[in-house]
């Protein structure tokens, strides 16, 4: 008979034993978690593939109710409340990580790599949601604020012109304010959210015009008020701008709550940017709009002619004053677009109940 282990080699047989019972446990639990994530896999492929189903039967549903003309208007209204009832349920509910996501484009990809910023949880989307709106309520103060301090300092301390420093301390907030919107609005399209792509095109412009300030050399004295009359509108405009953005977050945020509660409106839709129209408040907001967008024209006319005249002749006040007018061009387009929109609804369900009324004075209803 062999002579018997040592009593200090045990302890060491002992743990190998249980190491390599570690070491199968942990490729059991690696086979069963692989074979469970496949079967999920599986199922949320089924799932998608219904889930594109019922889309394309609910659009084809919606374009049949539109484009026949006899349905009676209380029963188009009731198909297109379930209709949107269910496409609501799809969107709003989990169902809605099934549908195909948006592209997240080059600008996500540019500060974030390639990193997928769609969350699955309906949850942590309305979290993103809520993140959004808070940073908006929070720089639209200050959007309002730091304007009018700049103006009343240079009314009270600065005998009429600005230092340098103060109005590029102004536009790298302004940077940063327009690339955290920009940021955040395509974290929030791409998880369903319903921005037009002009609102993060013009966050882009307004970032590529506040870079391009923090280059432009301001001009001093002589004549200082003569040469910085743009700077000066310009901060008027922003403080214009910004209350605007109050009544925005106000009353179009309230609205759009109204809309969802009655399902028109997804849970991930937002308040379009600071020039949009939201129906229910467009004819209080629109003149205001109008008139903003008027005023960011005239402040880019101005500095193109600025260099014109050859006043100030620097590159940035071309550029700068171009992509005001591009702004408000675009803002004024896209305000017009959601009044046509309305209009367009508003005549559809008035020829809706003109054809109701048609039918119900007919000879054939009144033998009825």
């Amino acid at each position: 008979m062999g002579s018997p282990a040592p009593a200090e080699d045990q302890p060491a047989t002992k743990l190998t034993v249980e190491a390599a019972r570690a070491a199968d446990e942990a490729r059991e639990l690696q086979e069963s978690a692989a074979a469970m994530i496949s079967r999920a896999w599986n199922d949320e492929q089924s799932l998608r593939q219904r889930v594109s189903v019922l889309e394309s039967t609910i659009k084809k549903i919606e374009s049949s109710v539109r484009c026949n003309p006899n349905i009676e208007s209380r029963d188009a209204e009731k198909l297109e409340e379930e209709l949107c009832r269910a496409r609501c349920i799809i969107r709003d509910g989990d169902v809605g990580s099934l549908l195909p996501s948006k592209s997240q484009g080059l600008f996500l990809k540019m500060f974030l790599g390639a990193i997928n910023v769609r969350a699955v949880r309906k949850d942590v989307q309305l979290k993103v949601k809520e993140e959004y709106n808070n940073y908006r309520d929070r720089t639209t103060f200050l959007f309002l604020l730091f304007p009018s301090i700049l103006l009343c300092l240079r009314s009270l301390v600065w005998d009429g012109c600005f230092p340098a420093l103060a109005v590029q301390l102004y536009q790298a907030w302004l940077l940063f304010l327009y690339t955290g919107l920009a940021l955040r609005e395509n974290i929030l399209r791409v998880n369903g959210s319903d921005i037009r792509p002009w609102w993060i095109f013009h966050h882009y412009c307004a970032m590529l015009m506040a870079l391009i300030s923090l280059t432009w050399e301001i001009k001093g004295q002589p004549n200082c008020v003569r040469k910085q009359e743009g700077v000066k509108l310009f901060l008027i405009w922003a403080i214009c701008q910004g209350f605007a953005m109050i009544l925005q977050n106000i009353y179009q945020r309230q609205r759009l709550y109204t809309r969802i509660a009655l399902g028109k409106a997804k849970r991930m839709d937002v308040v379009w940017g600071e020039t949009a129209g939201v129906e229910g408040q467009l004819w209080f907001l629109c003149p205001i709009l109008f008139i903003l967008q008027a005023f960011e024209a005239y402040v880019g006319l101005l500095l193109l002619k600025t260099a014109v005249v050859g006043m100030v002749s620097e590159w940035q006040v071309v550029v700068c004053g171009i992509l005001l007018v591009l702004m408000a061009v675009g803002n004024f387009a896209n305000t017009v677009q959601t009044l046509l929109v309305k209009s367009k609804f508003k005549q559809r369900m008035k020829s809706r109940n003109r054809i109701d009324v048609d039918r119900s004075s007919s000879p054939n209803s009144a033998r009825n």
